[in-house]
């Protein structure tokens, strides 16, 4: 468990930072939008590829990176990534090894990975290098002497190709401990374009579009949303997306810190605007009680099969949703689409999240693959699909498909004017554990979608205890 009297932020100069980020958010975000909007490969025709040049300017496809020979070391890699996602990554790993001589294995770990890690660490067996999903997690690891900072030439790689914001959120009190290899565009929508066709629904832009487009998938005979419910991180990231985009980028800081309370007028909005969908059962895959047994790759391949009779129309979630979409026959741009998250606001939402590689067994090994992962050419490996990379030095041309494309542009185009997923800032007790805390009480208000002053009860409570204030 965390010490309480830590509260999370994005970056040690987040208090300093906010007022600033406040005010480039609508630049950021018509930016981000922008990009968002031409996720739809409804308006894609073809390569377009540009040459040596992404539209960042970045022109680097390869790194000149040059990393040790490691004959005869051996490390261990943890993270919670399973199937496809596990598989690519091991990709990566197989490359690092061919490079260096070195010997890597994959250490499959349970959610969430810091009690995992710290079960491991008082067993005397911790892995060198763990992906954690969490900058929580992270500062939680260096407070407790778990983690070891950076060294000369993964800083190297972080400075060249990262912006100052994910620099920011892999360090603690100014020094970097994770390299941010993995990042998400959690603001996106996916749909059966089948469906839609049948129900003449097309991409909502606002909520009460949204809303609009659930009645005419629902009156076509197909239930609008799946839910994946069991799974409660997927819940905090819809409250996420209306909170940001309803209450704005402030308030969702102030949030995220607990300098203001669950009882906030603002989380009593965003949570009665959830209910239009969520209180709504004929709206949600096997109702409240389906979608709290219903896991997230269930959510979406549910949404991809039976051909234009399928469980449900549209999923919510990241990009991550193409490599369970890979799972179905569906074809991502084809039969599978997706749209930003509409605006429940004046702006639509942009929410991001990550995984970032930290050390716990300090040695040259671990140091080299920090270093490796923090470069151009391991993220150019994995963008096979269902990936995307912070790395604003990773060719667009890497990624295999239109949409990753787009999305990866976006997320590149925010800079530092992004905001990360609000659960992961949080402590892990609140934040990221199952059956506890802000997973524990949403998953609850999906059951019981008319108690919003007891959810707002329950998370206050949780939350304070949680943060320690």
């Amino acid at each position: 468990m965390r010490t309480t009297s830590s509260t999370i932020r994005t970056s040690s100069s987040n208090r300093d930072r906010t007022a600033s980020r406040g005010r480039r958010t609508r630049r950021a975000a018509a930016a981000l939008a922008a990009g968002a909007l031409a996720l739809s490969l409804a308006a894609c025709s073809g390569d377009d590829d540009d040459g040596d040049k992404d539209s960042t300017g970045a022109k680097e496809t390869t790194s000149s990176l040059t990393l040790p020979k490691l004959d005869g070391e051996s490390i261990s890699v943890a993270a919670v990534w399973t199937g496809a996602e596990q598989k690519n990554f091991k990709t990566v790993l197989s490359e690092f090894e061919e490079r260096t001589g070195a010997k890597v294995t994959f250490v499959p770990a349970q959610d969430p990975i810091i009690n995992f890690l710290g079960s491991k660490i008082a067993g005397g067996q911790p892995p060198d290098v763990a992906m954690l999903p969490q900058p929580g997690a992270i500062k939680q690891a260096v407070e407790k002497g778990w983690a070891k900072p950076l060294g000369t030439e993964a800083q190297q790689q972080l400075s060249k190709n990262y912006s100052k914001g994910w620099q920011d959120i892999g360090s603690v009190d100014g020094k970097p401990y994770g390299v941010y290899y993995k990042a998400a565009n959690k603001s996106l929508i996916w749909y059966n374009t089948q469906v839609f066709e049948n129900a003449g629904a097309t991409e909502p832009k606002t909520w009460d579009e949204l809303l609009n487009t659930a009645r005419m998938v629902y009156d076509s005979g197909v239930t609008p949303f799946s839910v994946g419910g069991a799974d409660g991180w997927t819940l905090t990231d819809w409250f996420e997306n209306v909170y940001l985009s309803q209450a704005g980028p402030e308030k969702y800081d102030q949030l995220a810190a607990h300098e203001i309370k669950w009882t906030d007028p603002s989380v009593k909005e965003a949570l009665t605007t959830l209910a239009e969908i969520w209180g709504k059962a004929d709206y949600v895959a096997g109702g409240a009680k389906g979608a709290l047994q219903t896991e997230f790759p269930a959510s979406v391949t549910q949404t991809f099969t039976g051909g234009d009779q399928p469980k449900a129309g549209m999923v919510y979630e990241g990009d991550f949703v193409q490599v369970n979409i890979g799972e179905t026959k569906a074809e991502v741009g084809t039969d599978a689409k997706v749209f930003p998250f509409p605006a429940v606001g004046d702006e639509a939402p942009v929410v991001s999240g990550g995984d970032a590689a930290v050390i716990l067994k300090d040695s040259k090994a671990a140091q080299a693959l920090a270093t490796f992962l923090a470069s151009p050419d391991a993220a150019s490996i994995h963008a096979v699909g269902g990936y995307l990379s912070p790395n604003k030095n990773v060719d667009a041309s890497a990624y295999p498909n239109d949409v990753q494309k787009k999305m990866a542009e976006a997320l590149i185009a925010a800079g530092d004017d992004f905001r990360f997923d609000m659960s992961d800032q949080a402590p892990q007790a609140f934040g990221g554990t199952p059956g506890k805390g802000e997973w524990k009480a949403l998953q609850d208000f999906l059951k019981n979608p008319e108690d919003v002053a007891g959810t707002q009860q329950r998370l206050e409570a949780d939350a304070a205890a949680a943060y320690g204030n």
